[in-house]
């Protein structure tokens, strides 16, 4: 079936072939059928890579039953998936056991080695790249890895969607000290069961999490003049100032300086016990603030560890939260520039389900601005897209990331590597460079030649044709799922293999929108 752009009789044959189809299954035909570009750009906006498998489920469904599905994911186990997961032993290991195995025995190596040298080792907490020697690294690969083939094999790609976006909204920073033993941890407890759950679980999650306690800085974070055995310890308003502006209520969410001193007053306390042996987030009453708060006008209750608690409970609901959220999502879901009508329906969704983010995401979804023409094709994907959706289309494995995310760091993008609070950019302005196309265009090269190491060999579509158009149209009809723009038709038609030809449309500009 032909899944280019159809007009006129062609689209009543494709919706009339998916009517059969769904027929011939003892199925009545869904009644919210799509055309085939309507769903190629459901594909591409709900998943890391539209392929033409996807395109057809999506036509056959119908788009209300597909959502149904993907924003329900405990009822569709991805037995396959979990099984290569399985192989990636560190996974399933705590912080705590990371740290025994991994970087302590390495650190003590480290020691040794520079007690024989006269030199200084670097304490776990000095920051780390993600090409950092050594056995630990096999940590930084197996998470990259992970997430690769997450993004590029799992069924349930909207749940992966959602806790790549929620990762990076509540960015922490993999090469800051001990983050390192808590970023897997933190994405499989603090993120992952909670992005279509309640936003306050999360919150709550993320902010009594190590991962986020140490990456800003709360852990240190005591009342003024409290000592420790690490000497005079004072105030530290990184996560209140962060919690403000980038997890709640934005920058334009009407808190002022004072609020953000209440704030980490309200959480002083909220610390880490052994954090450079992966040891767990405690609540230390002899490091509390136990004065008088008050936050966005409200006083608090004194209550200890509860202080922060009720914060965050006052946040979780506030009007500007929901607003600053719907606005993000979508920015991620639907356009760089959003309309204030969206943003304002997705926020008011939000409030009356009381932060219920699947509820949330299918307001998002099933909104007109998603599916209108006007959006499609106008979002950039970001490197990380840009590489799954390459692999996604060709049917390519990846076996383990290593390599992979070199070159996603060659992107700008490593995974788990951003190391400011706001987290890699979901907009065009970030991405498109020369220099960037020239990078993706030498790992389009690399992929379609089967030399992209840590990946299986790709899967390049049969090409029939008199001419080199014909090739080439046919090409662009299994990998980007519609016709070309005139400029990369003409390109493609000057290759000279098939594989060249790959390259050429993967690398393309038109292959860089979804």
């Amino acid at each position: 079936m032909p899944l280019l752009p159809s007009r006129g009789p062609s689209s009543f044959i494709v919706l009339l072939a998916t009517a059969m189809v769904a027929a011939s299954l003892g199925a009545a035909p869904p009644r919210d059928l799509l055309d085939p570009d309507t769903a190629a750009h459901v594909a591409g906006r709900t998943s890391f890579g539209a392929t033409p498998d996807l395109v057809r489920r999506i036509q056959t469904r119908g788009l209300a039953a597909w959502l149904d599905e993907q924003l329900r994911p405990e009822a569709s186990p991805d037995a396959a998936l979990d099984a290569r997961l399985a192989r990636l032993p560190t996974l399933a290991m705590t912080p705590r056991t990371l740290a025994e195995t991994y970087f302590i025995p390495a650190q003590e190596r480290r020691r040794a080695a520079a007690a024989r040298t006269g030199e200084e080792a670097a304490p776990i907490g000095e920051p780390m790249r993600m090409e950092a020697p050594g056995p630990e690294r096999a940590v930084v690969v197996e998470l990259a890895t992970q997430k690769l083939m997450r993004a590029t094999s799992a069924e349930r790609q909207v749940e992966e969607l959602l806790v790549d976006f929620w990762f990076n909204h509540f960015n922490v920073f993999a090469g800051k000290g001990p983050v390192r033993l808590y970023v897997h941890d933190f994405e499989r407890t603090a993120i992952r069961p909670h992005v279509l759950g309640s936003f306050r679980d999360m919150l709550g999650a993320v902010a009594g999490s190590p991962a986020m306690l140490f990456y800003l800085d709360n852990w240190q974070s005591s009342a003024p003049g409290t000592r420790t055995r690490r000497g005079p310890m004072g105030l530290n308003e990184n996560y209140a100032r962060e919690l403000l502006e980038l997890h709640t209520l934005g920058v334009e969410g009407g808190y002022t300086q004072q609020d953000v001193v209440e704030v980490a007053r309200a959480f002083t306390g909220w610390t880490i016990r052994e954090p450079r042996r992966g040891g767990e987030a405690v609540f230390d009453p002899r490091r509390h603030d136990t004065g008088r708060k008050t936050v966005l006008g409200q006083a608090l209750a004194p209550g200890g560890r509860d202080e922060g608690e009720r914060v965050l409970d006052m946040l979780a609901r506030h009007p500007a939260t929901a607003r600053h959220l719907a606005r993000k999502l979508a920015v991620r879901f639907v356009s760089d520039t959003p309309s204030d009508a969206l943003v304002a329906r997705v926020a008011a969704r939000f409030m009356a389900t009381g932060g219920n983010l699947r509820e949330t995401t299918r307001a998002l979804l099933e909104s007109p601005e998603f599916l209108a023409p006007a959006a499609r094709r106008t979002k950039i994907k970001t490197p990380l897209e840009f590489v799954t959706s390459a692999l996604r289309v060709l049917d390519a494995d990846v076996r383990m990331a290593g390599p992979l995310a070199q070159q996603l760091r060659a992107l700008g993008m490593p995974p788990y590597f951003a190391e400011p609070p706001t987290g890699y950019s979901d907009q065009a302005g970030a991405w498109t460079n020369g220099g960037a196309l020239v990078q993706r265009m030498n790992v389009a090269v690399a992929l379609t030649a089967g030399r992209l190491r840590g990946v299986g060999p790709p899967r390049l579509p049969e090409v029939d044709g008199d001419t080199a158009e014909a090739r080439a149209m046919a090409m662009a009809e299994a990998l980007l799922l519609r016709a070309p723009s005139p400029a990369t038709m003409a390109t493609m038609a000057r290759a000279r293999t098939p594989e060249e030809m790959a390259a050429l449309l993967i690398g393309s500009p038109d292959f860089q929108r979804r």
